[in-house]
């Protein structure tokens, strides 16, 4: 059968945990080693990795792009405009060509429609690298970095602060396959998708809806924030999210209700002093930086899931 990897909440809680933890191993077995070195084992030489992007990345080409070649492997980056998926050759054929030259394809598209096609067509695993509701990728190498610094996630309270957007709604996916609390604190127009939260119910954690941020994290063990707009938003919709979330910054006073030894993630990038402060983020709750690498020993761990390494 083949082993995409599309989604947190349709990846068994097995399959998610054995990846964290191989995620775990590779960064250590890194340690001391020059960045550029590549790993003692090799699992993907030979191997060849379309990396597809519809829209355009920072950490997630290079953290990609790194573990293909850290792990012995090479890379096809190939760009929405070269290939115009959808609009000449159909998502399917694309798929089907594809499969006929690489092993394993990771795409950062729009549509979930997208990625859903490419992977029913598709003969090679393929991998979610985003798409405009989800991003399963970042939420592993969160849940690794927490684990990272305060031991098991099951049964902590994470807090997400602002929009439900894409990442969030991959945040309650993970709440419900690694079993541990979720709060959401924005403005009702913002909330995330019903259904993530939903999933995240049915899964038997505790899920909350808290319009006072204060309130909010009271008790958190991780406060999460992400960008209050995207580059592709027109200036009128920047001013309205600006105006709708001024209410919800995450800064020293706000972190000062969570819990003393609670720690503050974003994925990255962050606009500083809008939806955090530069306080916060260079502060001592801070894991940022943490986060940002571990995308790249999250992300081999995926690869080599798929791929049955």
């Amino acid at each position: 059968m083949m082993k995409h990897f599309l989604d947190i909440h349709t990846t068994s809680k097995d399959d998610l945990r054995s990846i964290i933890d191989q995620a775990h191993a590779m960064k250590s077995a890194r340690k001391d080693r020059p960045k550029g070195a590549a790993d003692d084992s090799q699992p993907l030489a030979g191997r060849m990795v379309a990396l597809i992007f519809e829209k355009p990345s920072t950490r997630t080409r290079v953290s990609f792009d790194v573990g293909v070649r850290q792990m012995g492997g090479q890379t096809m980056v190939l760009s929405g405009s070269e290939m115009q998926l959808g609009h000449g050759e159909t998502i399917a054929d694309t798929a089907r060509v594809l499969s006929r030259y690489v092993d394993l394809i990771m795409i950062r598209t729009f549509e979930e429609a997208t990625l859903q096609e490419m992977a029913e067509y598709a003969d090679v695993p393929v991998i979610n690298g985003l798409t405009n509701r989800t991003h399963p990728c970042q939420i592993m190498a969160d849940v690794m970095t927490f684990e990272e610094h305060r031991g098991p996630i099951a049964g902590k309270k994470t807090v997400w602060v602002g929009d439900g957007n894409n990442v969030c709604a991959s945040v309650a996916h993970a709440a419900g396959q690694f079993g541990f609390d979720f709060t959401f604190t924005g403005p009702p127009q913002l909330d995330p998708e019903a259904e993530a939260l939903d999933f995240a119910r049915a899964q038997g954690v505790q899920v909350a809806i808290e319009r006072d941020p204060v309130k909010a994290v009271q008790g958190a063990d991780l406060v999460f924030a992400d960008t209050w707009v995207s580059m592709h938003d027109p200036q009128s919709a920047k001013e309205r999210r600006h105006n709708q979330l001024r209410g919800y910054q995450v800064n020293e006073e706000l972190m000062s209700h969570a819990k003393p030894d609670s720690l503050f993630m974003h994925c990255l990038p962050a606009h500083r002093e809008d939806e955090v402060t530069s306080a916060v983020m260079d502060g001592p709750h801070s894991v940022i930086w943490d986060e940002a690498e571990n995308r790249l020993h999250a992300q081999k761990a995926v690869m080599r899931h798929c791929l049955g390494l």
